[in-house]
């Protein structure tokens, strides 16, 4: 099989397994026990804290271990204070998004931050924002569908001025892109394990201390009492594993990863009636979404399973939905259009044989189709 989802997830990094599998199997231990094989667990853990510190340039203590990046996003916007107002760019995943709405449901008012034709929010909206003044603003730092990286860096500082608390979901630009947690500027960004390489169920929250984060999830004190609940050892041990490996490998993936982009490109440039999405933003080396005038691109996934060939139609948590994805909605893309998208998301072990053959089978494809 030739595996283009790498943003859906990662297959496990065969070093970041071998870092968990004794605490699958020997050092079985529950972290918050005080003999030796809960203290074993315990280290492991706080390993494993250092170890995502170290990529993202901040002190352990800022970092909360969850259940993965729909969880860090779920905490950071409970952070919002009573009858605060929430603004989300239009572009987020769904979970900003629904819970979001959630809070809307609440009595929180909420704005929607629109996005130009390449999927970036304007100087004219964040001045907007800044008159709103809303107690959080959520805005990602790369798209997971069309891989746009917003300048995150830029409009902190601007919100901060007016004392704007922000989030940055960042679950996509982790391992791929350079993510520095005081540079971004963010109060608040949430990270996800199996987009590096690593395990699926684990994921984090990192915070500034300066912010007070409300618990979701309450009936024990782990994680300093902002997440209850009994860690999952190994998954945390093989999220740390993963973050040494992308902090030491971060130039060499990003370098091949934007060189087989780039060759990917070329060969779509050869197909009539092909769209890339957000082509002239800046995008993660290893995203490109497209579609094919007149192809249904769920209906083109579907063929391209069967010739041995995963790709994706959009976010992984909105798959099988017939409705045209809200993220090329919201650029302006017209519904017929952004029905056409598939996304090709690379990575690290995919070879420029695999580009080929995807773009042949593809020419073939839209050809019949």
């Amino acid at each position: 099989m030739i595996y283009f989802d790498h943003n859906a997830t990662t297959p496990i990094d065969d070093r970041v397994l071998d870092a968990m599998l004794p605490f699958l199997k020997t050092f079985y231990g529950n972290p918050s026990s005080l003999y030796r094989h809960g203290r074993i667990a315990g280290s492991a853990i706080d390993a494993a804290r250092e170890q995502l510190s170290a990529l993202l340039g901040v002190q352990p203590g800022q970092i909360i271990f969850t259940s993965g990046g729909t969880e860090a996003n779920n905490l950071a916007l409970a952070t919002l204070a009573p009858q605060a107002g929430l603004a989300v760019s239009a572009i987020e995943h769904p979970s900003v998004l629904e819970p979001a709405q959630y809070l809307k449901n609440l009595e929180h008012e909420l704005t929607l931050l629109d996005v130009d034709t390449n999927g970036l929010i304007t100087q004219d909206t964040i001045d907007e924002v800044i008159r709103l003044k809303p107690g959080l603003v959520s805005i990602m730092l790369a798209n997971n569908e069309t891989g746009a990286i917003q300048n995150v860096v830029h409009y902190t500082d601007q919100l901060r001025t007016h004392d704007i608390r922000v989030h940055t979901d960042a679950v996509q630009a982790l391992g791929k892109i350079p993510v520095d947690f005081n540079r971004l500027g963010a109060h608040l960004m949430s990270l996800s394990s199996h987009k590096i390489y690593g395990p699926k169920g684990c994921g984090a929250l990192v915070f500034e201390k300066s912010v007070e984060i409300n618990p979701v999830l309450l009936g024990g004190g782990q994680e300093h009492g902002l997440r209850a609940g009994t860690e999952n050892v190994a998954a945390i041990v093989g999220f740390g594993k993963a973050a040494e490996l992308a902090k030491t490998e971060l130039a060499e993936r990003h370098g091949y990863l934007l060189k087989l982009r780039k060759l990917l490109e070329q060969g779509l440039s050869t197909i009539p009636g092909l769209t890339i999405f957000a082509e002239n933003a800046e995008r993660l080396p290893n995203t490109v979404q497209m579609g094919i005038h007149g192809i249904d691109g769920e209906m083109l996934l579907m063929q391209l399973d069967q010739k041995g060939i995963a790709v994706s139609s959009g976010s992984a948590c909105a798959s099988g939905q017939r409705e045209p994805s809200p993220v090329l909605v919201a650029m302006g893309i017209d519904p017929s259009e952004a029905k056409s998208a598939i996304r090709i998301s690379l990575g690290k072990t995919n070879t420029e044989a695999e580009i080929f053959e995807f773009i042949k089978q593809l020419k073939s494809l839209s050809v019949k189709g």
